[in-house]
């Protein structure tokens, strides 16, 4: 057995899911096949703990490392502020630099918390948002992390967030007590937004949701939803952690929709790896940080917010978004002429700069896993995701495409025997417990 193998072996028996991310579980891919762990990743490469070398095309550090692996310029400025000490019993300026950094690119923010990851951060916004309204419900729309404030939404319920988004999200341990304070509607869905408020709009804290994920807005949805904000005096809450440094400089929700929220979240990509997350805000909502208790050590270090400085700027110098949406359009564009070319009934979708695709019919997580192990025998590590990076070249998706044309010509000839071609698992479907 490789090592990439045995080191999976092991972490079943010592960390419960295998993983600490359930996105980047190796069941998610194709148990058995994928390498599952990284002894080196540069610029849009990754080598695994057996010396393999592979072309990322898959889920770019799960969206994180949008200017690529080990950037030179961000990781120069975080050697930098090591040798400098990343912590003491002071604070460091970076964070202010930071704040005003996002307050001058967002002008209707005036202060902002830091984080170090995009549920924390959430999780800040939502405790401000409840104590500035003195209110417990959250209504909310897409994806905002595994905190009880968003499971509580499956409390005494079938599976509300399955219906909305994931299935099998099973809200054990999250209080009881807690059912009744979260509910989801869909985006460009006002009127579920509306039948929300018309049964909890005095409760209302907050209204939470991302700018776009594979949806454009229609004209009504964003100025419906402030407005109902406006109303019910809720704080419009955005998360950026997806779009936000993707789609445009900073975050999509006021450069691309025009939205002016009352806080909005930012992680990811912001850092390029390195752990740093912002809650940003009107002062309005962003006091009553001060009336209740949100506070933690790491979120003084050093190193998170000199990544994100150091991001932001050459994100911005290098017009870094015109270039993840003109690799993102190459990969969707060649999806499309592939799957025809090769009779293969695929959904292509997503934002330019995080692309999918979807096999429709039978056996599609077969289809999905056999994708997975002909991309690697072609040394490339990718799925149905393809979250492009700054690093990427024009070069890497031609390579990458004549790589996809082989494998959905074989996916195809197939047929109904996909399942047999499979050297490890079919991937998992929604959210599943890991034998």
């Amino acid at each position: 057995m490789n090592k990439s193998q045995a080191t999976q072996d092991n972490a079943k028996r010592r960390i419960p899911g295998m993983t600490q991310l359930l996105s980047k579980r190796p069941d998610r891919f194709s148990e058995g096949v994928w390498p599952g762990y990284f002894s080196k990743a540069k610029g849009a490469h990754v080598w695994d703990l057996d010396g393999n070398k592979y072309l990322d095309m898959s889920i770019g550090g799960i969206g994180a490392t949008v200017l690529g692996y080990a950037d030179s310029d961000v990781d120069e400025a975080v050697k930098r502020a090591i040798s400098l000490g990343c912590a003491s019993s002071l604070n460091c300026a970076e964070e202010l630099e930071l704040a005003d950094t996002l307050c001058e690119s967002h002008p209707w923010a005036t202060q902002v918390k830091l984080g170090r990851s995009g549920g924390e951060a959430m999780t800040i916004a939502v405790r401000i948002a409840r104590a500035a309204t003195g209110r417990d419900v959250v209504a909310f729309c897409g994806y905002h992390g595994w905190h009880d404030w968003y499971l509580a939404a499956n409390l005494g319920t079938k599976n509300a967030l399955g219906e909305h988004l994931i299935n099998g999200l099973d809200p054990a341990g999250v209080p009881q007590k807690l059912k009744g304070t979260a509910f989801p509607f869909r985006y460009n869905e006002l009127e579920e937004l509306e039948k929300i408020v018309a049964e909890h709009g005095h409760e209302l804290a907050a209204i939470v949701m991302e700018p776009i994920r594979g949806t454009e807005p229609s004209p009504d949805f964003f100025p419906g939803v402030r407005a109902i904000a406006d109303r019910t005096g809720a704080s419009l809450i955005v998360d950026e952690i997806s779009a936000g440094f993707r789609l445009y400089p900073g975050g999509a929700h006021m450069k691309l929709f025009d939205q002016r929220p009352d806080m909005a979240v930012f992680a990811k990509a912001m850092g390029n790896g390195y752990p740093i997350a912002a809650v940003i805000g009107r002062e309005k909502f962003m006091s009553a940080a001060q009336s209740t208790f949100i506070s933690s050590t790491n979120w003084t270090e050093r190193l998170g917010p000199t990544a994100a400085l150091a991001t932001i700027k050459k994100y911005d110098s290098h017009n870094v978004h015109e270039h993840l949406t003109k690799i993102g359009s190459m990969v969707q564009e060649g999806w499309t002429k592939l799957g025809q070319k090769h009779s293969l009934d695929l959904h292509v979708g997503g934002m330019k700069a995080m692309s999918h695709f979807a096999f429709s019919g039978k056996n599609t997580q077969a289809q999905k896993a056999y994708f997975v192990q002909l991309m690697l025998e072609e040394g490339i590590l990718a799925c149905n995701s393809m979250y492009a990076m700054y690093a990427h070249t024009e070069a890497d998706v031609e390579h990458y495409l004549k790589a996809c044309d082989k494998s959905f010509a074989k996916i195809s000839a197939s047929g109904d025997t996909v399942a047999d071609k499979l050297h490890g698992k079919p991937s998992a479907e929604g959210f599943e417990r890991l034998a």
